[in-house]
C-alpha cells in the first residue's frame, strides 16, 4: 500500500501518472509498451494510486473513507452506462478501447477496501489470496487486454503474476506494514513457524519469522515459475511489460532469500544488473 494520502492527489495535482511512477519498476516496464497502451496503463495506474490512497488516508473514518470509495463505484457505474465523471475521465479512452471490464475495476477497489477499519493482521491464507486477487490479479487483468493478450491466457498469467508479485511486496514490506499495524502473513505460516502473537511489531522482531517469509516466498516463487510458460506461447510484443515486472520481481525475491529475513532486515531492492540484462532482452523484442 502507499503512504500518500487522496487528498495529495486531485483532479488538479501537478504531477502526472506517469511522473509519479517515475523511477519505479512499473515505471520501467511500462515504458517498453507502445505509446497508446502506456497512456492506457498509466490510467489504469492512476486510478490504482487514488484509491489506494483513500484506503490509507489518515484522518477521516473509516466510514467516511469507504463513502469516498463508494463515489468511485458509482463513477464506474456511470462511465460503463455510457457516461463519466471528473474521477473516471481518463479512464473513459482505455474502457472503450481495449473492453476493460467493470468487475476487475470494483475488485481493485473491494481490495482497498480491505485495509479500511481493522488492520489484515496475520489473515488465514483463504482471505491472503482473496487480497492478492483483489489488489493485484485484477490489475493483472485489465493490464492483459491492454497489452494485447487472448483472454484464457491472459486471466491466468494475471492470476499467477499478480500474485507473484504481491507475496513479494509484502515480504518487501514487512516492517514498513507492521510499523503501522498490519501484517499480511498469513496465520497459517506463522503458527507453523512457532510465532503465536498478532502484534505486527513483535512479530517482526522474531527470530522465527524467517520460518514463514520462506514459506510465503516459496509460494511466489511457484507462482512466477507458472508465469514462464504462459509468457512463452504468448505473442513476444504482448508480454514485454510483464516479462520486465517479472524479471525485476523476481530479483527482489531472489535477494530477499539470499539474505534471509530474519532481524534486522533491509529493503530488498532489485538489481540493478537484472533490470538491464532484463530490459536488453525483452525490451529489444
Amino acid at each position: 500500500m502507499t503512504t500518500a494520502t487522496a487528498k495529495k492527489q486531485t483532479p488538479a495535482r501537478v504531477a502526472t501518472p506517469e511522473a509519479q511512477a517515475s523511477g519505479s519498476s512499473f515505471y520501467a516496464a511500462m515504458r517498453l509498451l507502445p505509446k497508446a497502451e502506456r497512456g492506457a496503463m498509466f490510467a489504469i495506474y492512476e486510478f490504482c494510486r487514488l484509491v489506494d490512497d483513500i484506503a490509507d488516508e489518515e484522518g477521516p473514518t473509516p466510514e467516511e473513507r469507504r463513502a469516498q470509495l463508494d463515489v468511485w463505484r458509482r463513477g464506474l457505474d456511470a462511465l460503463y452506462e455510457g457516461g463519466s465523471t471528473d474521477r473516471t475521465r481518463s479512464l473513459v479512452d482505455p474502457v472503450r478501447r481495449y473492453g476493460l471490464k467493470k468487475e476487475d475495476f470494483l475488485a481493485v477497489i473491494d481490495g482497498m477496501e480491505m485495509d479500511i477499519g481493522e488492520p489484515i493482521v496475520a489473515p488465514d491464507f483463504e482471505t491472503l489470496d482473496l487480497y492478492c486477487d483483489r489488489v493485484a490479479s485484477a490489475v493483472g487483468r485489465l493490464s492483459v487486454h491492454i497489452f494485447g493478450m487472448e483472454e484464457e491466457p491472459g486471466v491466468k498469467l494475471a492470476y499467477h503474476l499478480g500474485r507473484a508479485l504481491q507475496f513479494t511486496n509484502i515480504l518487501r514490506d514487512l516492517d514498513e506494514d507492521a510499523a503501522i499495524g498490519r501484517l499480511y502473513l498469513p496465520r497459517e505460516a506463522l503458527d507453523a513457524a512457532g510465532v503465536a502473537t498478532d502484534d505486527p511489531l513483535v512479530a517482526a522482531a522474531d527470530p522465527k519469522l524467517n520460518a514463514a517469509c520462506i514459506e510465503v516466498a516459496k509460494r511466489a516463487r511457484w507462482h512466477f515459475d507458472q508465469t514462464g510458460p504462459l509468457m512463452a506461447k504468448a505473442p513476444r510484443q504482448a508480454v514485454k511489460a510483464p516479462r520486465m515486472m517479472a524479471a525485476v520481481y523476481r530479483s527482489i525475491l531472489d535477494r530477499m532469500l539470499a539474505e534471509g529475513f530474519a532481524p534486522p532486515r533491509r529493503r530488498a531492492k532489485a538489481s540493478r544488473l537484472r533490470i538491464l540484462g532484463a530490459f536488453l532482452r525483452y525490451g529489444l523484442l
